[in-house]
């Protein structure tokens, strides 16, 4: 028990992740009082989004990012509680003004394929994404917002110095990063202008989170005698053995 009371106390910063209990009954509403024949609703359409070709490839790096937002989270969560407080503001500040959004301006989008043309693992993939996710509320895109903002919560780590392989996780992040971020139109789950609005969104909160309200907030390098007494940044770097 007294083992138990100690790891509570250890990772209380988690506190922040009860941010779910607000996020999804309200993203579970929209999405359902918001359906994709809702009377008042905006559809978002730009000419670029006529001329950007349907590539069901990218349905890979579009599901990565379920995996790569959670990761983020992890790596700074176990290293950092200033720097997962900091994430957490970042992110939950940008999706709470997405789904103000939603809910003030009601948007959609007309983009989706009803033909795709062709039957392989990834067109079925994208027929389980269409089917699981409506075209609705998709301005600005949450999708692209919360991967730039994780990737720049990442590269800024502090606690990045301390792994060998920093410079390539950075590259893999940022290549990631930009896969998820074009995966958006190139499946026709957002338009062009929803991209446009999720970077400037991440940007734009940016100079807030950074600049402002962690401005004076310090986040020193781990000291770490023994890299086994940090469970993620010893598996990394034991992976490179």
């Amino acid at each position: 028990m007294n083992k138990i009371k100690k790891e509570l106390r250890k990772y209380k910063h988690a506190w922040p992740l009860l941010y779910v209990f607000i996020y999804m009954p309200w993203f579970i509403l929209l999405e359902t009082l918001i359906p994709a024949d809702y009377p008042g609703l905006h559809f978002i359409h730009c000419a670029l989004d006529d001329i950007i070709p349907f590539c069901e490839w990218f349905v890979i790096p579009y599901l990565l990012w379920f995996l790569y937002i959670p990761a983020v989270f992890v790596f700074l969560f176990y290293h950092s509680k200033n720097e997962f407080y900091r994430i957490c503001a970042y992110e939950f500040t940008g999706m709470t003004i997405a789904l103000l959004v939603c809910t003030i301006y009601p948007n959609g989008l007309h983009l989706r394929l009803s033909d795709i043309g062709r039957d392989n693992i990834l067109v079925n993939l994208v027929h389980f994404l269409y089917n699981n996710d409506t075209p609705t509320n998709v301005c600005p895109s949450i999708h692209v917002f919360a991967t730039i903002s994780a990737h720049i919560c990442l590269v800024k780590s502090p606690h990045m110095k301390e792994l060998k392989t920093r410079q390539h996780i950075k590259r893999l992040s940022l290549v990631l990063s930009v896969l998820i971020c074009l995966s958006t139109v190139f499946l026709k789950q957002h338009s062009v202008i929803d991209l446009i609005s999720g970077v400037i969104l991440a940007f734009g909160l940016y100079f807030i989170v950074f600049q402002w309200w962690f401005a004076k907030v310090e986040f020193p390098a781990p000291k770490v005698k023994d890299p086994r007494q940090h469970q993620v940044l010893y598996f990394l770097n034991h992976r490179t053995k």
